[in-house]
């Protein structure tokens, strides 16, 4: 079975003039082809999040989940610590906006689901024998662009898979699923690379990268 988690960092905003948007779009797919590599995922995920952001029974405020924006680099490297053994492949694409057509750039949920079709081409469905495919993204997105995006995907990729493989797309909150926590984490780490040339976490998970390309 594959799980497929699918995160994004930067935004789509192209107004280079009036405001600051961010230079890059980075979309990142977190695959693991059995449930019990996803099993030990998630269990890396929790452990991070109970011994390193709860660690006080005194606190106020209880952290729900990893983020690569609000989570310092040694949280990041103590969950690797806890998931560098288990058997998953990082994915990768990143838009240079810059480069992008005019009038794409007004067609954001296009532009959006074309990149993350081309981050799936990357997964090697064909080497593995699945009976199921997952694939879960950041419930972010309005009801039309849900339906818009799951029908695009679902045309794609059920051309490469067998006839009697499901294919599941489900999109939910970050803080209840801690696959997306996980794709979180990297996608950041990635799209810091391309933005601000940092790569002090992004050196900590290159071995994990099996594709990472700049589009445009």
């Amino acid at each position: 079975m594959w799980y497929l988690y699918l995160d994004e960092s930067g935004d789509l905003g192209f107004d280079f003039v009036n405001k600051k948007p961010s230079k890059f779009f980075t979309v990142t797919i977190l695959a693991l082809s059995c449930h019990d590599a996803n099993r030990q995922l998630i269990k890396a995920v929790k452990t991070t999040i109970r011994h390193k952001l709860n660690k006080s029974k005194n606190q106020k405020r209880v952290a729900k989940e990893l983020k690569g924006t609000g989570t310092t680099l040694d949280v990041k490297k103590y969950f690797f610590e806890k998931a560098k053994n288990v058997k998953f492949g990082v994915y990768s694409i990143t838009l240079n906006k810059k480069r992008v057509f005019e009038k794409l750039s007004k067609d954001k949920s296009r532009v959006y689901n074309y990149i993350a079709r081309q981050v799936l081409d990357q997964i090697p469905f064909e080497k593995n024998n699945s009976d199921r495919v997952e694939l879960i993204l950041d419930k972010s997105m309005a009801k039309p662009e849900i339906k818009e995006f799951n029908a695009y995907i679902r045309r794609q990729l059920e051309g490469r898979l067998s006839p009697n493989v499901p294919l599941d797309i489900y999109h939910w909150l970050s803080h209840e699923n801690y696959g997306l926590q996980a794709a979180d984490l990297f996608c950041w780490g990635i799209f810091q690379k391309y933005e601000r040339q940092n790569k002090d976490w992004f050196n900590v998970f290159a071995d994990k990268i099996l594709f990472d390309e700049q589009f445009l």
